[in-house]
């Protein structure tokens, strides 16, 4: 006993000794090799005095996206949950985006569990980790309520910048660090947020800012009780400059600066470079007449008095790969002038049933509820599709990919380039999607646009049109009896024939 409680002793005092030899990735089945940034601030934040008090009351570590940041937060629970005495309460919070658990617990969880000594001793369960001296790691939900005459000694704050609601903001002052335990701590791992939108972690970035730096290779900041690592720089090996480069391609600038970099941005920018638009817009293409053998995709996004209206159709072009703008029609109501649905969406959306397939129709049924009851009785494929956050982020994700890429095909129109310029990309903590600067300007049709994108892209590849060939093969089958009267031929074998001719082709 006296040997563990030496042994014990050595960990308390070295996190990093601790973590080398006790701290096993689930991964690997070994203990964790720390880079040697790491055990550097590891060392400075976790190193008590000769009392046993540790230096910091708040410890926060930033660095950008796949810094290890979250794997660091689960050996520090644990490494507090062994060493900092009996019957402690840790809580490890989860961020308005998460709700429930945090990621950081299910790597404190499995690497308990992928430790033989602790695993025989330690009781795990979906949201608690039981010790057998009495400490317990709890996930707690970001409910202020639930917290209120807790006494804990640590708690854990994952990703700061998404806790953005007043909700979130009483449970921080809830959980403060309290006298009646020797080292109650509080540590946050985080990369940047967004200017205006996270202001609990702006607060304290920028106490930290305000504080002595106390190193010359690592951006470490101390006010008081206040520990700050705050990095803009990648230090982990996979971190590669071909990993970046992927990255900077698929991301928008705002995206990677803050996720990448760990800049806080605004969260507003440009929805895309117009230069990107432009690629796009072949200037020998026009919209389509007609050609009803084309399945197309519309988008469909409705005002009656201020707002544009807008229908656009799309279609997935087979021999480019690419998404092809087929239509689109704008409505400007206004006040004085208020927009006939039937006249003019529901009209436009008959006019396009009878000129090519329309495969669906989506359309927020906000405005449109009575529109889209008609209009499937007349046989169009209607689909809800309200313009809720992860619908809104979805659609807008696919269109800027699209446009980005050069894998959306364009004609050439003044009035829908103009609203591609005027479309702004709002991100908040729970996603983006595009938006306009000024309520003056008009982006509906890049909405429909970019609903009807979705569309194509999600269902296009499989159910383009056959080419004539495959379709003279079907019509000599059905010479021959395979779909005549009186057979069993079914409705569902010609799908399974239809999609093997397309693996083929």
């Amino acid at each position: 006993m006296a040997k563990l409680e030496k042994l014990i002793d050595l960990w308390r005092r070295n996190i990093v000794a601790w973590a080398e030899s006790q701290f096993i990735l689930p991964e690997t089945g070994r203990p964790i090799k720390l880079e040697p940034h790491q055990k550097k601030i590891l060392r400075l934040a976790f190193t008590p005095d000769e009392g046993g008090r540790l230096p910091y009351e708040t410890v926060i570590y930033s660095a950008p996206k796949k810094s290890g940041k979250t794997t660091i937060a689960a050996l520090i629970t644990l490494w507090y949950a062994l060493t900092q005495g009996r019957f402690n309460e840790i809580y490890m919070l989860a961020n308005d985006e998460e709700q429930a658990k945090s990621r950081a617990f299910q790597d404190v969880a499995r690497a308990v569990e992928a430790n033989p000594l602790l695993a025989a001793s330690a009781k795990v369960t979906q949201n608690r980790i039981e010790f057998s001296t009495g400490t317990f790691i709890a996930a707690l939900a970001s409910e202020y309520a639930g917290a209120a005459g807790s006494r804990h000694g640590l708690t854990v704050w994952d990703e700061l910048w998404a806790y953005t609601s007043e909700r979130s903001r009483r449970l921080w002052d809830e959980m403060t660090p309290i006298p009646t335990r020797k080292n109650s701590i509080r540590l946050v791992v985080t990369y940047a947020g967004f200017e205006g939108e996270s202001e609990l972690l702006w607060d304290l970035y920028k106490q930290g800012l305000a504080g002595e730096r106390i190193d010359e290779d690592l951006p470490i900041y101390v006010n008081g009780r206040l520990f700050m690592y705050w990095d803009h720089r990648p230090r982990m090996p996979w971190q590669t400059p071909e990993y970046y480069a992927e990255q900077r391609k698929s991301l928008r600038t705002n995206a990677y600066l803050r996720l990448h970099e760990n800049r806080w941005v605004s969260g507003e920018s440009a929805f895309v470079d117009m230069d990107w638009w432009d690629t796009c817009v072949d200037p020998t293409w026009r919209p389509l007449v007609a050609d009803q053998n084309l399945p197309v995709y519309l988008g469909i996004d409705a005002s009656v008095k201020r707002d544009s209206a807008a229908v656009v159709a799309c279609a997935w072009d087979s021999h480019l790969k690419k998404v092809r703008l087929v239509f689109h029609r704008v409505f400007q109501p206004s006040p004085q002038d208020p927009l006939d649905l039937e006249d003019t969406l529901e009209a436009t959306v008959l006019e396009l049933k009878n000129r090519f397939s329309i495969r669906e129709a989506r359309y927020d049924p906000y405005q449109f509820h009575r529109s889209a009851t008609t209009l499937t009785k007349a046989g169009v494929n209607m689909v809800e599709f309200p313009q809720s956050t992860p619908n809104l982020t979805a659609a807008s994700q696919n269109l800027y990919e699209l446009i980005k890429g050069g894998n959306l095909i364009a004609y050439p129109d003044d009035g829908l380039r103009l609203a591609v310029q005027r479309a702004v990309a709002l991100e908040t903590p729970r996603g983006w999607k595009i938006t306009k600067e000024k309520s003056s300007h008009k982006i509906d049709v890049v909405i429909a646009l970019a609903q009807a994108a979705l569309g194509a892209v999600e269902s296009g590849p499989t159910n383009e049109p056959l080419p004539p060939a495959v379709r003279r093969l079907f019509h000599s089958a059905s010479l021959f009896g395979a779909g005549g009267p009186g057979s069993d031929w079914s409705l569902e074998q010609d799908r399974k024939i239809i999609a093997s001719f397309r693996r083929t082709l």
